[in-house]
């Protein structure tokens, strides 16, 4: 919840434009972000199963902390590149170390089926976090422009990685593994980066489940680049700018709500989970075809039928994945994310919400499908 609480993030395209850069240069930036995470996502992965996945946590915290600081002390068009590319590394540590952290930790209490639970409550947990982070925005920014608030999301992501710190390493290893200090698993013999790094994308190149599952995690996590358009939507459908954010809340709090009701139900059968996954798209549908304020209820709908589905997805891949080399598996479902997220992308473009609906009612099949493939 700390690594996204962070007041900066409703304003720093707004820094962006006030220093003085046009909407080409602001692209650039965001491009420049993506491709470092995309460059940065399985690497790092495999450093986080070599090296300590709780430090690969806390050196995410660290590096988004000095990003900030940079912006925050020297705004400008390179200095907000080079805190691009930190905070795209950052990033791109933190991707996979989570999930295999706190999978091999409930897997060595001998309670990995507990995973979807803990994760949804997690996903919950970073979109709720939005709220308080964006109340913060509104009073630090008229108190202190940007550098308050730049300098408090600094304190924030260094309060985060101080939390990682604090998380407690398996108490016994997985089966076949030795628990190095931190508790992230490693090998008996020697274990080189390289081969952490091969062995983790091969088994998500051969291993039908393991592939299977990332090919399903990364389809349907591409559509939650949908959240980028969801300010757009409400602009417009004719709620005021003021209200706007307002607005987009209620969306993040219906991911928040499905993510979270994980922790509340028994694991759907993968008919189901594809029905919800259609239900979802249907009600995103039903709100393009509308195009009026109250839409946005079926798009926070949407969001969260979404969002549920994703965290039961997720928990397939870590069931299926060899704990040696989760943090690098689950960084390449990650890297193929982004690259399906181009396929939202261009679905906007084309047809704006009902194309992208239409593309959320084509992939709620998946579930189905790579429940059928072994």
């Amino acid at each position: 919840m700390l690594s996204d609480a962070l007041p900066l993030y409703s304003l720093y395209a707004l820094l962006f434009t006030d220093t003085g850069l046009g909407d080409g240069q602001i692209s650039l930036l965001f491009a420049l972000w993506s491709g470092t995470g995309i460059l940065a996502e399985v690497p790092t992965g495999a450093l986080a199963d070599r090296w300590s996945r709780r430090g690969a946590l806390v050196a995410a915290g660290l590096l988004q902390a000095a990003a900030f600081a940079l912006w925050t002390v020297a705004p400008g068009g390179w200095v907000f590149a080079a805190g691009f590319v930190v905070w795209g590394v950052g990033g791109a540590l933190s991707s996979g170390a989570l999930e295999a952290l706190l999978y091999d930790g409930l897997a060595a209490a001998g309670a990995q089926d507990r995973y979807a639970r803990v994760a949804g409550r997690v996903a919950a947990a970073g979109l709720l976090a939005q709220v308080p982070a964006a109340g913060a925005a509104a009073l630090l920014f008229p108190a202190g422009g940007y550098a308050l608030v730049g300098w408090v999301s600094v304190a924030v992501c260094l309060c985060a990685a101080a939390l990682a710190l604090r998380l407690r390493p398996p108490a016994t290893p997985a089966p076949g593994t030795v628990a190095v200090p931190d508790g992230t698993p490693e090998d008996d013999g020697p274990r080189g980066y390289l081969a952490t790094l091969r062995d983790g994308v091969g088994q998500a190149a051969r291993v039908p489940a393991v592939r299977v599952a990332v090919l399903a995690l990364a389809a349907i996590a591409g559509l939650d680049a949908v959240d980028e358009y969801f300010s757009l939507l409400a602009a417009g459908w004719g709620v005021p700018t003021g209200l706007n954010p307002v607005l987009v809340l209620v969306v993040t709090l219906g991911g928040a709500a499905g993510a979270g009701l994980v922790a509340y139900t028994a694991t759907p059968p993968p008919a189901l989970q594809s029905a919800l996954l259609g239900a979802a798209a249907t009600a995103l549908a039903a709100a393009g075809v509308l195009r009026v304020p109250a839409g946005i209820v079926l798009v926070a709908v949407f969001y969260g039928g979404y969002r549920y589905v994703l965290v039961l997805v997720d928990a397939r891949l870590q069931r299926v994945v060899d704990g040696a080399s989760r943090a690098t598996v689950t960084s390449v479902a990650a890297l193929a994310t982004e690259l399906s997220a181009l396929a939202l992308f261009g679905a906007w473009a084309a047809g704006g919400v009902l194309l992208v609906a239409a593309l959320t009612g084509a992939l709620a099949l998946v579930p189905l499908v790579a429940a059928g493939r072994r």
